[in-house]
């Protein structure tokens, strides 16, 4: 089967597009060119819009087993698809998690009857991501965890945090921490700062996420390991990552979409639950800092920790609602609208954050568009404004702050390795 991908346009390094055309033979990129004269079974018009790399989202959350009724592998998927999105890796906070050979085989299985697109998952840390008992990391990484985490609980002890990092050392795999001290969370649901006064609700310190990072950077040097921290919010925490950088520790950091565009000013309705999430909106500060850190190469790439919860479970007010946001269908549009439009970042960056440099963090090889390379690819329109439709979402949930925001940068088409998974077309009709 021969597909050719015609009247496309292709990013250069110095950020000018170019015509282009694409031959796909076999699951791969055969041939790019600016023109292929050959003769294929299948045609598809680009009509001149842009044409990039799958994207990759290393931190997902699709629910299943035991969440379906917030998402399933297969909405999970096909929302991840509509965000142009062909590999995305799922968190073990299941029902069960993901943390005997068994439970992680149990995984694979429905990702294979179920799944769209690529989903590596991860395997848990803990057992049942309790924090008491190491899980076999050896074991898990034969049986194909894509990395180790017990992300939505920080790991308390270093102890345990050092036995961990020595086992995913061993299996070259990465420790990924979601970084949060309990002993100094006091319940908060919101930052600790202006918006926890503002709307008297209790306030959780970005103390509580810093701590741990300065703690985990010293025994990722003292293991030999790979560690990368979730969903970066604080200046003091980027301050503690670019320190461990500088001292040649083996440490990487990803930043939300919410995180770079929002902040605790953001956060103005007790009743509007869509802003509560882990770690919360922080202040303008920090805020500033993740921006530059992004910038400067402190935080290596964007992750959307798309969070999908049931409308009845985000109706119960800002103490009681679970956090979390959905960002699969949203994260290329906004960024390309409030941050490569505004000149904050170039399209090149904003497309190797999305892409290249999350393959290269996890030495993954996918993320490029090249010959020879897995055909994963989407179209994007960058020309035609929208507006984000909350109740247009493929995922089964809804849980959005961005919900009406007018953007750029929609995904038109989604292909992975070779067939279309997503097609704005379709839609239409």
């Amino acid at each position: 089967m021969k597909t050719i991908l015609r009247n496309a346009k292709r990013l250069l390094k110095n950020d000018e597009l170019t015509e282009c055309e694409v031959l796909i033979e076999n699951k791969h990129i055969k041939k790019i060119a600016p023109k292929i004269t050959e003769q294929a079974d299948k045609e598809i018009d680009c009509k001149g819009k842009l044409l990039l790399p799958g994207l990759i989202d290393v931190h997902i959350h699709l629910r299943e087993p035991g969440g379906e009724h917030k998402e399933t592998i297969e909405t999970g998927t096909k929302a991840a698809a509509r965000g142009g999105f062909t590999t995305i890796c799922a968190m073990p906070n299941t029902n069960p998690v993901p943390g005997t050979v068994e439970r992680l085989k149990d995984v694979w299985d429905r990702i294979e009857e179920n799944g769209l697109i690529r989903v590596l998952p991860y395997g848990s840390i803990t057992e049942d991501l309790e924090g008491e008992v190491l899980t076999d990391i050896t074991a898990l990484s034969e049986a194909g965890a894509f990395a180790f985490t017990d992300d939505g609980v920080g790991i308390q002890t270093a102890d345990y945090m050092w036995k961990a990092m020595k086992e995913a050392s061993k299996n070259n795999k990465a420790i990924v921490a979601h970084c949060e001290d309990n002993s100094i969370v006091y319940g908060g649901v919101v930052h600790d700062g202006d918006v926890s006064e503002r709307l008297d609700l209790p306030g959780l310190p970005g103390l509580s996420e810093a701590v741990q990072i300065a703690r985990d950077v010293l025994l990722a040097e003292a293991a030999d390991c790979h560690y990368h921290v979730c969903h970066i919010s604080t200046k003091e925490s980027v301050r503690a990552v670019r320190d461990a950088k500088r001292a040649g520790i083996k440490v990487t950091a990803e930043v939300t979409p919410h995180h770079l565009l929002l902040n605790e000013s953001h956060v103005v309705d007790k009743a509007d639950t869509n802003f509560k999430m882990n770690p919360p909106l922080r202040g303008k500060a920090d805020h500033d800092a993740l921006i530059e850190g992004l910038m400067d190469g402190t935080i290596d790439f964007i992750a959307t920790d798309h969070a999908p919860h049931a409308e009845d479970e985000k109706a119960k007010g800002f103490i009681n609602s679970p956090f979390g946001i959905v960002g699969l269908e949203t994260a290329f549009p906004l960024m390309y609208t409030y941050f490569v439009k505004e000149g904050k970042c170039t399209l090149n960056q904003l497309v190797e954050w999305m892409t290249s440099k999350p393959a290269d963090v996890f030495d993954l090889p996918y993320g490029r568009m090249e010959e020879g390379s897995l055909a994963d690819l989407t179209l994007i329109d960058i020309e035609n404004e929208y507006t984000i439709d909350k109740h247009a979402f493929h995922s089964k949930a809804k849980n959005t702050p961005f919900h009406n925001w007018k953007v750029q940068g929609r995904p038109e088409l989604t292909i992975y390795e070779g067939e279309i998974v997503y097609e704005l077309e379709s839609e239409k009709h």
